[in-house]
């Protein structure tokens, strides 16, 4: 008997409910605090799937269970809309239960949280562990779920949020930042501190800090959340001001970058040719402007190189999604996010997307194109003695997430472009001349991104097509069956270490929240990671996705 396509998709719709279900218990059964003998509440990062035990990080002949507050963020997420939707209420309060235990007994004297880049919780001792590098709070695109710790503890987040802005501003008068942030920070965190004075800097002084936008992301996230949940005015306030030193930053003849509104102070001259690694670092100043300043002039400066793929996505995907975010939950107040945003990304879709090879040229902020060309020299954009070329980037999953909802939030023409090249480059079809025409989609892609799901969702509340929820739904499948293992979410079936901040789950949820009409009850994607970055033993300084989740089997 032929199974009705409305009950296809219902079983289809069941099936991956059930999948995100199922990743979640086996979570709470396998994932939590079981090696301190407390019985913490914690949770590992994830699982080594051959054996069952928890991934570790090596340092000097000794491996730690990790726990990253700040690599869980999105499985927070996850419990907390799976309770929503299922009305099954055990996977909130274990959110609810491993967060108290952090702001009660792992918190710093200043209000920050043991976590980031470079730190973490060791579960057997249950004590920080950073001595593996810099031992800092460290956030780069990590964007928690604050909403979610508001809820568990209003007054431990807001002061969370504001010992965030007081370890990573190093002057508030030029809004000169560090990546890095001790945890040794003022006690005295309190609303008062929003009322220094700011002198509005032109854009690239010379700073004693690197201004990188992946830091600037989650303070501007961190304050926008702080005014948006607790009515901190004066918050929102500094983090228009982040904003618009990135937007002034921009280059004035196209209006291209920025990655970053500073130039690292020169401590020492520079070296040229520089010939080892020591010789790019920043204390010699802007490492672009040493590395090609004699062949570029004046555009060569780290703010304005757009020819790293990590640095594109930061400027263009993440920072977008922030701020896009922001304008959305915060209303008319967040115009001073949505429009420059959406001019960004107009600009730099107009200068640099190719739409015949979906892919964003590699460039300086001025427009000068550098495709074809190599970087021939030693440097800091080219740590070997082998020319490499100058890297754009695809127009991939976070690209497309990034201006379908510009779209939807803005409704600017000069976006459809970009938005149609894209859904058709990443595999999912056409969506013809205009937002409204009948689209031509692609329900037979092989493709399992979970970006792609929010791109779509997205596109789907423009214009409610039946398709494009279907395409959705496509994607959901192949997800279902290519990346689960043994209940968990994976890269593919060659992976065995699993992280349980999976955007996969999270994906399947919003596609399922979509369907019952209940999209509120997912936290809206904001391109949230975690990481670990830091020496491991046998292989020097390296990132957790690469010698942990990026492991393959033969």
């Amino acid at each position: 008997t032929a199974v009705s396509p409305t009950a296809a998709a219902e079983d289809g719709d069941a099936r991956r409910l059930q999948a995100v279900v199922t990743f979640a218990d086996q979570v709470l059964e396998r994932g939590r605090d079981r090696w301190s003998g407390q019985d913490t509440p914690l949770f590992a990062d994830g699982l080594d799937l051959r054996n069952g035990q928890p991934v570790v990080w090596k340092h000097r002949n000794r491996e730690y269970i990790i726990s990253n507050l700040a690599s869980q963020q999105n499985l927070l997420r996850t419990l907390v809309a799976l309770s929503r939707l299922t009305g099954e209420e055990r996977f909130r309060t274990a959110a609810e239960a491993t967060v108290r235990y952090h702001f009660e007994h792992l918190a710093s004297p200043c209000g920050l949280l043991r976590w980031g880049g470079h730190q973490f919780i060791d579960l057997r001792t249950l004590k920080p562990v950073g001595n593996f590098d810099a031992n800092c709070h460290e956030f780069k695109n990590s964007l928690p779920y604050y909403a979610f710790l508001y809820e568990v503890n209003p007054e431990a987040t807001a002061r969370l949020i504001r010992a965030v802005w007081d370890a990573h501003i190093t002057d508030w008068g030029r809004l000169d930042m560090n990546r890095h942030g001790g945890y040794r920070g003022s006690r005295n965190v309190s609303p008062a501190m929003w009322e220094r004075g700011f002198r509005n800097p032109e854009p690239f002084y010379d700073g004693r800090g690197l201004t990188f936008v992946n830091a600037g992301n989650d303070l501007i996230f961190a304050a926008g959340q702080l005014a948006a949940l607790h009515g901190e005015r004066e918050a929102l306030v500094w983090a228009e001001r982040m904003t618009q030193m990135y937007v002034r930053s921009r280059h004035p003849e196209t209006g291209l970058g920025s990655y970053q509104y500073s130039k690292p102070r020169r401590r020492r001259e520079p070296v040229w040719p520089m010939t080892n690694t020591g010789h790019t670092w920043s204390h010699h100043g802007d490492r672009a402007e040493n590395h090609f300043g004699r062949e570029f002039g004046e555009v060569a400066r780290e703010g304005w190189a757009l020819f790293t793929p990590a640095r594109i996505r930061s400027i263009y995907a993440v920072h977008s999604l922030v701020l896009l975010g922001l304008a959305e939950e915060l209303g008319e107040q967040g115009r001073s996010f949505l429009d420059p945003t959406v001019a960004g990304m107009a600009a730099y879709l107009h200068h640099a997307y190719d739409e015949e090879r979906n892919y964003f040229r590699p460039m300086w902020a001025d427009g000068t194109d550098l495709s074809g060309r190599m970087i021939t020299t030693f440097g800091y954009y080219n740590q070997s003695n082998d020319p490499r070329p100058f890297e754009g980037s695809p127009a991939n999953a976070p690209f497309l997430v990034a201006y379908a909802r510009a779209f939807r939030l803005s409704g600017d023409r000069r976006l459809w472009t970009g938005v149609r090249g894209m859904m058709r480059g990443n595999g999912l079809g056409e969506l013809g001349n205009r937002i409204n025409d009948q689209p031509n989609l692609n329900l037979a892609t092989d493709s399992a991104d979970p970006e792609l799901i929010y791109a779509v969702l997205d596109m789907h509340r423009v214009h409610p097509h039946p398709e494009l929820l279907n395409l959705a739904r496509r994607i959901g499948d192949n997800i279902v069956e290519h990346r689960i293992r043994d209940g968990f979410f994976v890269p593919s079936q060659q992976h065995y270490n699993t992280s349980f901040n999976a955007q996969e789950p999270l994906a399947l949820l919003a596609l399922h929240a979509a369907i019952v009409g209940q999209p509120e009850a997912v936290p809206p994607y904001v391109g949230s990671r975690g990481y670990i970055h830091g020496r491991f033993d046998g292989v020097g300084r390296t990132y957790d996705e690469r010698i942990i989740y990026g492991q393959t089997e033969e």
